[in-house]
């Protein structure tokens, strides 16, 4: 028998989980619910030194993985591998795996509906008429179709995305952060420079690393067309919170969707408590079906190797000879 520790969780319960788990001949040692920081993490690795770690957003870091000598696998539930000390992992011979493909539709759709609330003023116009204000005179809408968007990150959401603003009648325009991404029948792939001056929407489907953190920042939002909208759907740090405020206070920009953001989850009011901001917490991966989904897989890619086998959806190549035990 082996222990699986869940660090941490976003749905009520583990049940699901400790039933895969379990059903498998071994042993779900669960965390709080709420992700500990780094410290905490590794206390609990220590305490119960698990040859598999679960985890949602708690940070598995390299004195955690060092901290559990029979680790065999990391298994994210998620896709985003920021929390995980990938190197690490491999280092000990531990597979890290993710679940690239969940949340696509669900991802696409909550970047859709940033969109249209900022396009027919939903959250405002609700948060007036709750006030008593009954204004339609006031009202500065826009015409979706009229529109171009431009999705940075063309992977499965960003193609999904476009997909869909496609549909609409919108214009849409993408950009890859990796080189060699495949042309499509619903996005016009330009250079980030083009995308920028263009679009009046732009939306984020990157993943956190090195290189994209802070990737929008003051001179990428110069570089942004006049009143344009910023949707960040992907990851908080991928955006400079400083120069975000600083370009919704100026005007650069006409408002802000962001379902993720730095500080998270206690995000700057300065920022999320913006009347030109529409903030959402966290919650664009969230479905039933999707939660449902997540979860099996993952757990299912633990028991797949704790009992011998090779993961389905690796992230790294432990070498051979020190993860199989």
């Amino acid at each position: 028998m082996s222990t699986v520790l869940l660090t941490d969780r976003a749905w009520p319960d583990d049940a699901l989980e400790r039933g895969i788990i379990e059903a498998a001949g071994h042993e779900l040692v669960a965390g709080p619910a709420i992700a500990g920081d780094e410290a905490a993490i590794e206390a609990l690795v220590r305490r119960h030194r698990p040859d598999a770690i679960l985890t949602c957003w708690a940070p598995v870091s390299a004195a955690a993985i060092a901290a559990a000598p029979s680790l065999r696998i990391v298994a994210r539930m998620g896709v985003g591998l920021d929390n995980i000390a990938l190197e690490a992992a491999t280092n000990a011979g531990a597979w890290v795996t993710n679940v690239p493909d969940y949340c696509v539709e669900e991802v696409s759709d909550h970047a859709l509906a940033l969109i249209f609330a900022w396009t027919r003023g939903i959250a405002r116009f609700d948060a007036a008429v709750k006030r008593g204000e009954w204004n339609p005179a006031g009202a500065r809408l826009r015409r979706l179709a009229n529109l171009t968007a431009g999705i940075v990150g063309f992977g499965r959401i960003g193609r999904a995305t476009a997909r869909k603003l496609h549909g609409l009648g919108v214009r849409v325009l993408a950009h890859d952060t990796h080189a060699g991404a495949d042309a499509s029948e619903t996005a016009a792939l330009v250079p980030l420079a083009a995308l920028l001056a263009h679009s009046d929407i732009v939306v984020l489907h990157v993943p956190l690393t090195p290189r994209t953190l802070h990737l929008v920042d003051a001179a990428w939002i110069a570089a942004m067309k006049d009143g344009a909208l910023l949707v960040n759907v992907s990851r908080g740090p991928v955006v400079d919170t400083a120069a975000l405020i600083d370009a919704l206070a100026q005007g650069k920009l006409s408002g802000a969707g962001i379902d993720v953001v730095e500080g998270e989850p206690v995000p700057p009011i300065e920022l999320v408590g913006r009347d030109d901001v529409i903030a959402t917490p966290h919650v664009a991966f969230s479905s039933d079906a999707a939660l449902a989904e997540l979860r099996t897989r993952a757990a299912t890619e633990v028991v797949r190797v704790l009992g011998g086998s090779v993961p389905s959806a690796a992230s790294n190549a432990p070498a051979p000879s020190l993860h199989a035990r």
